[in-house]
């Protein structure tokens, strides 16, 4: 079990690094909070992020017993394909990725409220929760509820220390990164959602044994 726990934090976290690497709106709001408060602001930002997964966590887990006959066959093989799907679109688009940057004074908006509202409002999240979210989150449950935790402790710990990171570097006045590696890593992770994608896919659709 100690293994599966630890397979479990580590693929939630190589998979969580992969959403939150890409440029989107939470990221925006960490750097515009930043701007204004500091490094706490990363921090305070995923907290708002982390609330309205818990919802989306909770409402997967208590459909489970509805969709673990014949239909989690279907959303195995749907959270493959979206992990290939995502992997590839993460692919081509870490060639010209850039992070955002932002001097503008906005209005102030509570960092714990920015994360949740930017997830919300963020269709990227919706799909892939929906999608990859789902099937991984059943596919853990199989295993039992802790194996559910470890992969979310792991994805929030990658939330965390990359937006922590954004904001701490924004505070200092320079991101850490340089541009190309911040697009290396960003390859790196549309790569490793592919093959990962491939390989639960194939588990997925492929009978035991096979």
């Amino acid at each position: 079990m100690i293994t599966e726990i630890l397979q479990m934090l580590t693929l939630g976290f190589l998979i969580g690094l992969t959403g939150a690497l890409a440029p989107g709106p939470t990221l925006v709001a960490t750097i515009n909070a930043s701007l204004k408060g500091g490094w706490s602001m990363g921090p305070l930002v995923t907290l708002g992020h982390a609330a309205v997964e818990i919802l989306m966590v909770l409402l997967i887990v208590a459909g489970f017993a509805l969709v673990i006959g014949d239909h989690a066959v279907l959303i195995g093989g749907i959270g493959g394909l979206a992990l290939i799907i995502f992997g590839m679109l993460t692919l081509r688009d870490a060639r010209s990725a850039v992070l955002p940057h932002t001097g503008e004074q906005t209005e102030t908006v509570h960092p714990v409220l920015a994360g949740a509202v930017t997830s919300i409002s963020n269709p990227y999240f919706w799909i892939w929760w929906f999608t990859v979210g789902s099937a991984l989150i059943i596919g853990a449950y199989t295993g039992g509820l802790v194996l559910v935790i470890a992969f979310i402790a792991g994805h929030w710990a990658a939330d965390l220390g990359w937006f922590t990171l954004v904001s701490a570097s924004i505070h200092r006045g320079r991101f850490i990164l340089e541009e190309h590696t911040y697009r290396w890593i960003l390859g790196l992770c549309g790569l490793f959602l592919i093959v990962f994608g491939g390989y639960y896919l194939a588990g997925a659709l492929l009978p035991a044994g096979v």
